[in-house]
């Protein structure tokens, strides 16, 4: 056979036209770049040309020296990928077709150097040499094909080359097309896949044949789109998609997959029903709405079509509202929280309109010291609709100094009780808060409220009705006792009155040279200390009044 060089490109068109060669030694320079992902008939370019490489290569007499070099293959990005894989001998079918389906397909397209270095590699033969360039796109390297035409026929470098353009347009089969003038080869345009077994063993093995007519101009490509993916996104199989105020809040992550199965890229994220611009090739979908996420695999068609990979959530919607009685409305400061298996969890307030993986999972609601569990059943592709009644009614808690006088400022404790005693006569807390109009939002039965102000205290019994407030007085009997001595270390306020061992219990104390004290009405005995020395006085508190002490 004749020297010569095969560079396989994205699609292979009939190569009839061209002569058979049958002396000397032979190279195949194999097109690895990413534009090989692109689809014909729905098969990647790729695999057509390592099945019609195998095919061909089965079949090449054993005496045939032959060889494979390729490009683009090992880095994404470089134009010096270039590698003679196998060098030029008899017999290397098998190992060339070996070596092409172990191939990555990821790099940029150097056509110039790889002639270049394609040719230089066969410069040892004292043969002809004749290159036959088969690719679908241009260079991509800076560099010039036509220019190296002329350089190699200088150089002494005796070859001829053949450039089949496979979908180029007139403007970029022009630019290889000299490649071809340039050496006394010809240029033929391409747009099949069907006759690549045929091409390759008319320009590999065959004796030649006549040219036939040549194949009519290609029909105009379509445009490519702007956007050309469409995510559709189902909550159950066979099911529609999702209302707008669902849909809106779905995200789909697009992770580019290299020929390894390996992320290879940048994400490219799509939001609702918008729609996205990818190129064409395998990509990892994640697709995350409210609390369901669901990862698969699709592929990406060229930009002249638009691809709607589906995704099926295996999903429901919950709607779900809560009450604090029937009939009233949902309560701002319900709280709900939902769990369930794969370490669900999810919560809110109030109400919620989102999406659940189908299944069982459990609920609970609570609206102030009102708590409820259910189960909760999420059915692929329905609403599961729940108006769930806590049941509370609305206690409101005042603490009174006296008839008719409320207490007003902040610093009161307010505290309900369950009116049940244990044994030992306690009372269970079920709530607790400081200030005027406390409000307690309660199951129905009986509780105590207890208001706490100073050191006066005071308890009343009280009933909560589902959906009824209830206005709860609290009377401390109680006033302000004012103490006033200059120069105190501690002003501490005691019993007036001893015990049978004469003691007195104390009630309150402050580090202060004035102190306020609210405190039960009744006769108070003052203790106040100045270093060493200890002065007593005597007061009375008068239920809603106040009473001011000098201690000189």
């Amino acid at each position: 056979m004749r020297l010569y060089s095969l560079v396989a490109g994205i699609g292979f068109a009939s190569l009839s036209a061209l002569p058979a060669f049958s002396e000397g030694r032979s190279i195949i320079v194999l097109d690895a770049s990413g534009s090989m992902w692109g689809q014909i008939d729905g098969r990647a370019k790729l695999e057509i040309a390592r099945e019609a490489l195998a095919e061909v290569l089965g079949s090449l007499p054993a005496e045939t020296e032959l060889g494979l070099m390729a490009y683009g293959h090992r880095t994404a990005g470089d134009c010096g990928d270039i590698e003679l894989v196998v060098p030029p001998a008899a017999g290397t079918g098998p190992a060339i077709s070996q070596a092409a389906a172990g191939l990555n397909f990821l790099g940029k397209t150097p056509l110039t150097e790889s002639v270049r270095q394609a040719a230089l590699a066969l410069r040892s033969s004292e043969e002809k040499a004749t290159v036959i360039l088969i690719t679908d796109g241009i260079e991509t390297c800076d560099a010039d094909p036509c220019a190296l035409g002329a350089e190699l026929e200088s150089t002494g470098v005796d070859f001829t080359a053949h450039v089949v353009g496979f979908g180029l347009s007139a403007e970029e089969g022009a630019s290889v097309a000299c490649l071809a003038d340039n050496t006394g080869g010809v240029y033929i345009e391409a747009s099949s896949a069907s006759t690549l077994k045929d091409a390759l063993q008319t320009t590999v093995v065959a004796a030649p044949e006549p040219a036939p007519e040549p194949e009519p101009a290609p029909a105009p490509q379509p445009a490519a789109l702007e956007n050309n993916v469409d995510p559709i996104l189902l909550l159950a199989e066979g099911g529609q998609e999702p209302e707008d105020r669902i849909l809106q809040d779905a995200v789909f992550t697009f992770t580019p997959l290299g020929a390894d199965g390996q992320p290879a890229g940048d994400d490219v994220t799509v939001y609702g029903r918008s729609l996205g611009a990818m190129a064409p090739g395998p990509y990892q979908l994640k697709t995350e709405l409210h609390r369901v996420t669901v990862t698969q695999q699709v592929v990406i068609g060229p930009a002249t079509e638009l691809s709607q990979p589906t995704v099926v959530l295996n999903a429901g919607i919950l709607s779900l509202t809560l009450r604090p009685s029937p009939g009233a409305d949902p309560a701002p400061e319900a709280f709900w929280e939902i769990r369930g298996a794969n370490d669900l969890y999810d919560n809110g307030y109030a109400q919620t309109y989102r999406v659940f993986p189908a299944g069982e999972h459990a609920l609970m609601a609570q609206l102030g010291a009102a708590k409820t569990d259910q189960t909760v059943v999420i059915d692929p592709g329905q609403t599961t609709t729940m108006d769930l009644v806590i049941g509370v009614g609305l206690a409101v808690v005042n603490a009174f100094y006296a008839e008719g006088m409320k207490v007003e400022t902040g610093d009161h404790a307010v505290e309900v009780l369950e009116a049940k005693q244990a044994l030992d006569g306690s009372r269970k807390s079920v709530s607790y808060t400081y200030g005027a109009d406390a409000q307690f939002e309660l199951p129905p039965g009986d509780y105590v409220a207890v208001a706490t102000l100073g050191f006066a205290t005071a308890e009343t019994p009280f009933t909560v009705k589902v959906g009824e407030r209830a206005d709860i007085p609290v009377l401390l009997n109680a006033g302000v006792l004012f103490v006033s001595a200059p120069g105190a270390n501690v002003i501490e306020v005691l019993d007036a009155k001893a015990d049978i061992q004469g003691n007195r219990i104390s009630r309150a104390y402050e580090y202060t040279e004035a102190g306020t004290f609210t405190a039960p009405a009744g006769d108070y005995l003052v203790r106040v200390t100045r270093g060493e020395v200890t002065v007593e006085a005597t007061g009375t508190v008068k239920a809603g009044e106040r009473t001011e002490l000098a201690v000189p």
